[in-house]
């Protein structure tokens, strides 16, 4: 097996390990696979990923699918915050997820999401110290190559922590 975390951690300055995690998430997450996503810069608050123009995330005019454009804003969003929490304290599930459109993509484009220390002091460890579960929005802006801006996400996460979670996990 592989430590995740030590790969995420190294992915940060080396684009040999950002290869190799995009490999693995390809693997850990395979309904995104046919998508192409990959990180693109990680960092300890803040990350971009990339959704290519190609064929498997067209429309029916051929730019990017609303679909596939909303997906990697539930990845990158996700994805930030599960390096930043522990998850075998927290639970992490989307919640609702909401899109506004602003311009047809039809190059690459990317996705970025940025955070802080305190912002996730503020949001999610002080908060959850007197509820059971909150939820968090994450705002995430999709701009293509040129810089158009595409799109803005906003997406809702529950986190609770695992010990206040009523259902059983399957195994």
């Amino acid at each position: 097996m592989f430590d995740s975390a030590k790969i995420v951690e190294k992915a940060k300055k080396s684009s040999f390990y950002r290869g190799l995690l995009n490999f693995l998430l390809n693997r850990m997450i395979p309904f995104n696979k046919p998508h192409g996503f990959h990180v693109v810069e990680i960092g300890d608050y803040q990350l971009k990923t990339c959704i290519p123009y190609r064929k498997s995330n067209f429309n029916h005019i051929k730019g990017l699918h609303a679909c596939a454009l909303a997906t990697i804003s539930e990845f990158t969003t996700g994805f930030l915050l599960i390096t930043q929490l522990d998850a075998k304290k927290y639970r992490l599930i989307m919640q609702k997820l909401e899109m506004n459109y602003h311009y047809q993509g039809k190059m690459d484009a990317y996705a970025e999401f940025k955070i802080s220390e305190d912002w996730l002091s503020k949001e999610i460890y002080l908060p959850l110290k007197s509820v059971d579960a909150i939820v968090v929005v994450c705002e995430v802006k999709i701009t293509d190559k040129n810089g158009n801006h595409l799109t803005t996400g906003f997406v809702h996460w529950q986190i609770k922590d695992w010990s206040k979670v009523k259902t059983k996990v399957a195994a």
